[in-house]
């Protein structure tokens, strides 16, 4: 039997701590030859974590602490934790400094890798830490024993450009949706009768962010507004400041009064379902994605989507709902005409988005992330 360490010097708060989270909570590690698994974190994460008898909680209070705290811990103290206490590490961060043992990583962000996309944060300190990001997880990627990727185009941009030479073996693993997400779709929703007083419930979660683009989606929202049209915007998520001030600054320009557009801010995790319930119609806009864990929850709410054409979401979404280009207010006002004047069309892709969600279960995610687990730990004895 093999003793798994998971390095969860890089999971503090969100997506990371849900993916890991759901992870474990779907699997049974000795079915897949490992007797037990130890797992780095700070406190307060590993609090997050249920009690089980072959997880071991493994506290460090460096990762408590600021950035260089973590990355102290990462390259100075965990590779002879690692040594001591595992045959096999899994880094689902990207970064890893361990030489003496076989780790397994994952490419959960696509940002340090897509040129264009790194540098709409022009000089700045995070244009710097992407930077830094790119030439350490391509060296991590390059000496692991094998690599993660959440989609197929993540996996082709990579491995055909980056990772050309020198590439790992490596799977593709899909994210899984948690259950208090599902609803069955409506069939009979007609939004071509609503007025001001019945407006048309647009939402947009996502964090506000610069390849995001939610200023494109306001313009396009104010656009149809000016048209006659009862749309009514809603985004909701943490913001990135720069982003955030640039956002305000249009909502300002195009909607004063806050009469058709806010902005709602961060919402709990536990209250996301009834947030993407209530909605007509959902937008998503970026132009990075390494999967799309916010897609795909819209998915399972069975709101109709509207969604950028870029990365990973047709790989995700299929021909389940309406593609835009993310960088044309245009492109993004057609369809948002297309899909409300078309109840039946709009109805049957919210359906069809709701049954392919279905096929994205954690224990699917969970059976290959450990069974790909187990051929490298074996592979690499």
């Amino acid at each position: 039997m093999t003793r798994l360490g998971i390095d969860g010097s890089n999971i503090r708060q969100g997506g990371g701590v849900t993916h890991l989270r759901s992870l474990l909570a779907s699997v049974e590690p000795e079915h897949y030859g490992f007797e037990k698994v130890v797992l780095w974190a700070g406190r307060e994460v590993l609090d997050l974590f249920p009690d089980s008898p072959w997880l071991e909680k493994a506290p460090q209070n460096d990762l408590d602490g600021g950035l260089r705290s973590r990355l102290s811990w990462q390259r100075f103290k965990f590779p002879a934790l690692a040594e001591t206490s595992c045959d096999l590490v899994f880094a689902p961060g990207g970064l890893c400094s361990v030489r003496t043992v076989p780790y397994v990583t994952m490419c959960q962000n696509l940002l340090p890798f897509m040129w264009k996309e790194l540098l709409r944060y022009r000089i700045s300190y995070v244009t710097l830490r992407l930077i830094l990001l790119r030439f350490g997880q391509l060296k991590s990627f390059r000496r692991s024993a094998g690599l993660i990727y959440m989609s197929d185009d993540s996996r082709r941009r990579l491995e055909n450009g980056l990772l050309e030479s020198g590439k790992p073996p490596s799977t593709v693993v899909h994210h899984g949706v948690d259950d208090a997400f599902f609803r069955d779709p409506p069939s009979d929703v007609c939004l071509t009768g609503r007025d001001h007083d019945n407006p048309i419930r647009l939402l947009y979660t996502s964090i506000i962010d610069m390849y995001k683009h939610p200023w494109n989606v306001a313009e396009a929202v104010a656009r149809l507004r000016h048209e006659g049209l009862p749309v009514d915007l809603t985004l909701v998520g943490p913001a990135y400041g720069p982003a955030l001030k640039r956002l305000q600054s249009v909502l300002v320009r195009l909607d004063p009064d806050g009469e058709f557009m806010r902005y709602r801010g961060p919402v709990p995790y536990p209250e996301l379902p009834e947030v993407y319930h209530g909605a007509d119609l959902f937008l998503f806009a970026s132009t990075c994605e390494t999967f799309g864990m916010i897609l795909l929850e819209a998915m399972a709410s069975g709101v109709p989507v509207l969604c950028s054409d870029r990365t990973a979401m047709p790989e995700i979404l299929q021909d389940n709902g309406d593609y835009f280009n993310p960088e044309s207010v245009d492109g993004i006002a057609e369809a948002l005409r297309s899909g409300i004047h078309n109840d039946e069309r709009r109805n049957s892709l919210a359906a069809g988005a709701n049954r392919r969600a279905r096929e994205f279960t954690w224990k699917r995610c969970a059976d290959q992330t450990f069974s790909f687990l187990a051929k490298v730990g074996k592979t690499a004895r």
